[in-house]
């Protein structure tokens, strides 16, 4: 019995530090947790998933696409070794995958239905969650600097249209004629589902029995998005992502990237994700901030949580699509549900990684 007095008192003694600290609204023990002692530097981007199988690009096209991928995945990291702030590397690597017409962001970007381009983006900070979103816009060069000015320069988290189009006006950031986003591959993208859609129209006037239209069994149709996540020198993470949504999108349609939660989220005592899929889904779940609370709640592992979320939540509900991740330790999350998914990350010996399918 003494013993075991002597353990309850000793017991008593520990919690009670807790038991005052909690009644000041403050656990110092767990925010010291809260940031890495040794942070590393970390550097993980996407450039779509989807209906991406082996044999489905030519060895050129996958030339093209590794060689970008790789491009923009060092600039990322050598902007990291320089010193530069996770939110400079996730900008800096984005806007080459924006510059690219390899992908349906930027240059690249898909047609709406009404034979537009119209882009997204977002960008945020996981050092004091403060973000910035774009949508709908139509003569922005590249939305992630639209979207960091607005995160940095207003007080505001999301600007759509031609208002956002406006501040970037104020700012001087560069704005292109909207031909300059036209491509020929995604231009006769829209046609192929346009005579879909006419054809179906006129099938089922004469009665005759037609299956929707699915853009996921399109390969070019894929969701080309583009996302980067990153860990600086500080221990800081930062997320960013940027795409010109679905093909054949209906007027004034907006998908998960801007929406803070969904395809982009980054927060310093768990991760920082950016994501890539069929939005409407993402956005149901709030994949991104999702992902963040099971590590944070359920202290999941990085890519234990990324799996779950991905391969359970996502997948049952119907949704398909993936992420790339990175957590406050370094720690990198890739999951995805679809064929492939165009991913690039620095490894532990700070060499390059470029993959595009599944296995």
């Amino acid at each position: 019995m003494k013993k075991l007095s002597a353990f309850v008192l000793i017991a008593i003694l520990s919690i009670f530090p807790l038991m005052i600290s909690a009644q000041k609204g403050s656990f110092p023990e767990i925010k010291q947790l809260q940031s890495p002692q040794n942070p590393r530097l970390g550097f993980v981007l996407h450039g779509g998933a989807g209906v991406i199988r082996k044999g489905s690009l030519s060895p050129e096209k996958e030339k093209e696409y590794k060689a970008k991928l790789e491009e923009a995945v060092l600039a990322g990291y050598k902007a990291l070794q320089e010193g530069k702030t996770g939110l400079d590397a996730v900008e800096i690597a984005i806007k080459i995958l924006e510059d690219s017409p390899l992908f349906n962001a930027g240059k690249g970007a898909v047609f709406t239905a009404d034979g537009k381009n119209e882009l997204d983006a977002a960008i945020m900070d996981g050092k004091t969650l403060n973000a910035g979103a774009v949508a709908g816009l139509h003569h922005v060069k590249n939305p992630i600097v639209l979207a960091r000015a607005v995160m940095e320069k207003s007080p505001h988290v999301m600007m759509i249209g031609a208002g956002a189009e406006q501040f970037a006006k104020e700012f001087n950031i560069e704005l292109v004629e909207e031909k300059y986003f036209w491509t020929q591959e995604r231009w006769d993208s829209l046609q192929k589902i346009l005579k879909q859609e006419k054809e179906k129209a006129e099938a089922a006037k004469e009665g005759k029995k037609v299956s929707g239209i699915d853009l996921r069994m399109e390969p070019e149709n894929k969701f080309g998005t583009v996302g980067a996540v990153a860990l600086d020198k500080n221990g800081d993470l930062a997320a960013g992502t940027s795409t010109g949504g679905m093909t054949n999108k209906k007027y004034g349609r907006v998908g998960d990237v801007p929406i803070i939660g969904a395809g982009t989220y980054a927060n310093n005592a768990t991760c920082a994700v950016s994501a890539t899929g069929w939005g409407e889904f993402f956005i149901r779940i709030g994949v991104a901030k999702e992902i963040s609370s099971m590590m944070e709640y359920r202290a999941m592992p990085i890519q234990q949580a990324a799996d779950a979320v991905i391969h359970t939540k996502l997948q049952n509900l119907g949704g398909d699509g993936g992420i790339v991740a990175i957590d406050k330790f370094g720690n990198i999350g890739i999951s995805f549900n679809s064929e492939g998914m165009y991913r690039a990350y620095i490894n532990s010996e700070g060499k390059p990684v470029v993959e595009i399918y599944k296995d």
